[in-house]
């Protein structure tokens, strides 16, 4: 019988991560490559009302993982609970999204099992019989290749923006549901989370922004975020900017793309008056469509942006705001 890889599907509050339908879409790929089975899995208290929904697409079987000890989300319960599963299921081959969540897990998960995790790929490639993983490094700077020396199950988790979740291939027919009941016990859990911090709830998660409207050093004074901000409402997207403009205090961290901020890969991001230093294009180089506005012909920017704009941004931004108010109230 052919290897198994596994997609751990990561859902929220009973809605699934938009960043896992590109691990499945990476996934895809991968069994492509090497000719081996495709699975998936949710984990969650109910993860069985989830399962529908992935099985639309192109897999041989999908796993709702359940236990009412996951919810809500503990390391130690999602480690324990996946590896008392991946031990019965035996996969090749274990990919998840390379999210908060998983970032926070998934140590424990292969520590406890002996393995290790080849995290934030951004590729991979089968030769010779032999799969290669991808990643950055020094913010970007180098690309190294990486593969696996321990024994299965291989753990490796894919950058935001890696792949394309609308690229994920349907099935002809849906995927086999199977629910999967654990069995943790009380003594594994040992911290009980509380509410949600206020500051946390007000936080942006821009990773599972589509449209972003993002701000440098081209804006000159903070009250001049206000222009970009109008064309953000208009389209009904998220304001993010670069880093010297959250290290100026302008907007607050939240909102920063790039190495030290957040990964994005949004259906479109505009770049307003941003050069396009290594750290930002790190964080969206991922994004659909990119447009740029900067005055500077010459800016990094414009090598990877797929509609380069060469003028001022307070020019040319408020008569686009303009127009797509136009646009919407037309439509």
């Amino acid at each position: 019988m052919p290897d198994t890889i596994l997609v751990v599907v990561e859902q929220r509050e009973g809605k699934l991560n938009r960043v896992s339908w590109e691990t499945i879409t990476a996934g895809q790929s991968l069994a492509a490559a090497t000719g081996w089975t495709l699975e998936a899995a949710i984990v969650g208290a109910n993860a069985a009302s989830m399962g529908a929904e992935v099985a639309t697409k192109k897999l041989a079987k999908v796993y709702a993982v359940q236990s009412p000890k996951l919810e809500p989300y503990t390391a130690d319960a999602f480690a324990a609970g996946l590896k008392q599963f991946l031990a019965s299921k035996q996969p090749k081959l274990v990919l998840m999204p390379h999210t908060y969540q998983v970032r926070d897990f998934v140590p424990k998960l292969a520590t406890s099992m002996g393995r290790t995790v080849i995290s934030d790929c951004i590729g991979f490639r089968h030769e010779n019989g032999k799969l290669v993983f991808t990643r950055q490094m020094f913010q970007g700077k180098l690309a190294a290749d990486v593969s696996f020396a321990c024994d299965a199950p291989w753990f490796a988790t894919f950058q935001n923006g890696a792949f394309r979740g609308d690229k994920a291939e349907d099935g002809a027919t849906a995927a086999h549901v199977e629910t999967v009941a654990l069995e943790i016990a009380d003594n594994v859990i040992r911290n009980k989370p509380q509410e949600v911090f206020k500051e946390a709830k007000q936080a942006v998660d821009l990773t599972q922004a589509e449209i972003i409207v993002a701000v440098g050093r081209g804006i000159k004074e903070q009250k001049n975020i206000e222009i970009a901000k109008q064309l953000a409402d208009a389209l009904g997207g998220d304001l993010a900017a670069s880093r010297p403009i959250c290290d100026s205090g302008w907007l607050p961290m939240d909102r920063q793309i790039g190495s030290s901020g957040q990964t994005v890969a949004p259906k479109l991001y505009l770049a307003l008056g941003i050069s396009g230093a290594i750290q930002h294009i790190v964080g969206m180089k991922g994004s659909r469509t990119i447009v740029a506005v900067n005055k500077d012909a010459e800016a990094p920017i414009f090598e990877i942006a797929d509609y380069a704009v060469v003028g001022n941004l307070f020019d040319i931004v408020p008569p686009l705001t303009e127009e797509v108010k136009k646009a919407k109230a037309g439509g």
